[in-house]
């Protein structure tokens, strides 16, 4: 019988546009035991017989209701179907403690009134219900058992997520603002990230329950279990547990007990389908509705694109200072400033320096590197006659001067060096290398390690060529200096010019003179070739006729002329 089984248990996830409050599940138990087959079979033979009076079997027969063994129930999305527990536990007024539960106390009168439940094992508790917050965690674990094959283990995750404390849950406080538990764990062990580290999504949960009590029995918490967990988001997401049947073969459940008694279950998405033309109405209006959004985006950014003048060159650079590493000490900063050359300019609320955090070293190989990841923008101007397309002789350049910080706030000189920015657009990473002034001695080794402070360029554009400097020759000599470290740089550089739109747009223009003279070409070719051959004729007759008689050889003549 087991080969007549849905054994795939496992979450579906769905993907809907539509509103989740359309969402219609039909859900079917129906008992498969011998009982009920006996059942079955003593009902058939009541029918059969209709003329014999058995009192003793019209008695048996009576107990319960007929279809006592199977039942089938369409259930909406949040909708409310109360249990034999329910309808009892909310007779009663005293109980009722919320406006949610006073609610369902006029309910279940008016039930009471009127005909009753439509239901009797199929009952649902929704994402406003006290049982879906606070569902007992071995009944969770039980009803999952029920509709699982014995093969399957559950997995790490799913164990975890069993436990995760559903988002209304208020947390109880000492005071007004201070938890109980630490805000920060500075030093979290394995243990607790394994068992910290889960995902608690806030999602609307509905159960589809069912009392699987024997006839006469119904309401007692022991018999119920879990049939169907659907969740959802505000992002269109339905996650379904267990998934729909599909026409696929009913699912397993067994009960515990002195009884194990087995029931069928079919789950089936009975959803309303979307007429032609419905869904042409609403691929409409999701048009309409990307339109006007795409509009409201427009109106935002606006119509006017911001050139720069006529010859003025406009550089942007989305930079990063990303490591450094090879230097001497730990607890490293990086002060930078830009030096713009001439014919270069900034607006005045542009900062062209800067200063980074400071950051500890970390073993990465055989180098202690630490990571800034410090980002910095820097946007400039060259006013030129030339081109912004030819290459500028001068350009903006970074200088940058690293620095230790000890414990005692001691900051001791670690290296300088410079960057030249880009000429081309886009990204790039550059790793500059970095030295430092060395003055000899012992003296100046001991007062750097215990003092700090160590010698230090008064013009920082010495590292490459000073801003003072006139001449045509840089000498250096006597001048001591040690390498330290490395500096990594990742820069993203736009260019924006109106020569470069002026130049586009005379290339096309001349690709399209070339293109309507391309039918002509060939043509030209052919009268060029004839013309050529024309004028050499002209050559050859002229000289025939310079030449005396005696030396004209007519033959070779004639083999020349066409």
């Amino acid at each position: 019988m087991a080969d007549g089984w849905n054994t795939d248990t496992g979450e579906a996830v769905y993907r809907t546009r539509d509103a989740i409050k359309n969402l219609k599940i039909k859900v079917r138990v129906e008992k498969v035991t011998s009982t009920a087959a006996l059942s079955q079979h003593l009902q058939q033979q009541v029918l059969s017989q209709q003329d014999r009076g058995d009192v003793e079997l019209a008695t048996f027969i009576s107990q319960g209701p007929a279809d006592d063994t199977e039942e089938e129930q369409v259930v909406g999305w949040q909708e409310k179907l109360f249990s034999q527990y329910e309808v009892e536990l909310f007779q009663c007024e005293a109980v009722c403690q919320t406006p949610l539960e006073r609610q369902y106390h006029n309910e279940v009168k008016a039930l009471a009134r009127t005909k009753g439940r439509r239901n009797h094992r199929i009952f649902t508790y929704t994402d406003h219900d006290r049982y879906t917050s606070h569902l007992p965690l071995h009944q969770l674990q039980h009803s999952q058992d029920l509709v699982t094959t014995a093969k399957a283990t559950p997995t790490f995750l799913a164990e975890r997520m069993a436990n995760v404390r559903h988002r209304r849950q208020e947390r109880r406080t000492m005071d007004s603002s201070i938890p109980k538990s630490k805000l920060i764990t500075w030093e979290p062990s394995e243990e607790f990230v394994r068992s910290s580290h889960m995902v608690n999504n806030a999602m609307q949960t509905m159960h589809i329950m069912g009392d699987l009590a024997p006839p006469g029995r119904l309401g007692h918490k022991e018999y119920e279990c879990v049939l169907l967990t659907i969740r959802t988001d505000g992002n269109g997401i339905v996650i379904v547990k267990p998934d729909f049947n599909k026409g696929k073969e009913p699912y397993r459940i067994e009960t515990e007990g002195e009884k194990r008694e087995v029931w069928r279950l079919t789950v089936e998405n009975v959803c309303t389908a979307m007429k032609s033309e419905e869904k042409e109405r609403e691929q409409h209006m999701y048009k309409d509705l990307y339109v006007r959004h795409k509009e409201y985006l427009n109106s935002l950014v606006g119509q006017e694109f911001e050139t720069p003048l006529p010859g003025v060159l406009r550089l942007m650079v989305n930079g990063e200072i990303v490591s450094a590493k090879g230097f001497e000490y730990d607890n490293l900063y990086i002060h930078f400033f830009m030096e713009l050359p001439n014919n270069w300019s900034s607006l005045p609320f542009w900062s062209l320096s800067g200063v980074t955090q400071t950051c500890r070293t970390k073993a990465s190989g055989q180098d202690n590197v630490a990571f800034f990841s410090y980002p910095f923008t820097f946007e400039a101007f060259q006013n030129n006659e030339k081109e912004p397309g030819e290459s500028c002789l001068q350009w903006p350049v970074m200088y940058f001067k690293v620095l230790s910080l000890d414990f005692w706030q001691r900051y001791r000189t670690e290296g300088y060096g410079y960057l030249v920015l880009p000429v081309t657009p886009g990204k790039h990473v550059i790793t500059c290398h970095a030295w430092r002034p060395l003055q000899t001695g012992t003296v100046s080794v001991l007062r750097r390690f215990f003092i700090g402070g160590s010698p230090e360029l008064e013009d920082h554009s010495y590292v490459r060529v000073p801003g003072t400097f006139k001449g045509q020759r840089l000498s250096r000599f006597g001048f001591r200096s040690e390498t330290t470290g490395s500096v990594t740089f990742t820069l993203h550089c736009i260019q924006q010019a109106r020569a470069f739109v002026d130049a586009s747009l005379l290339k096309k223009k001349r690709q399209r003179v070339f293109d309507q003279l391309g039918g002509l070409s060939q043509q030209g070719a052919v009268y060029s070739v004839l013309e050529a051959f024309q004028r050499a004729r002209r050559r050859m007759q002229e000289a025939r006729q310079n030449l005396p008689s005696d030396l004209i050889n007519t033959s070779k003549l004639q083999t020349l002329t066409p």
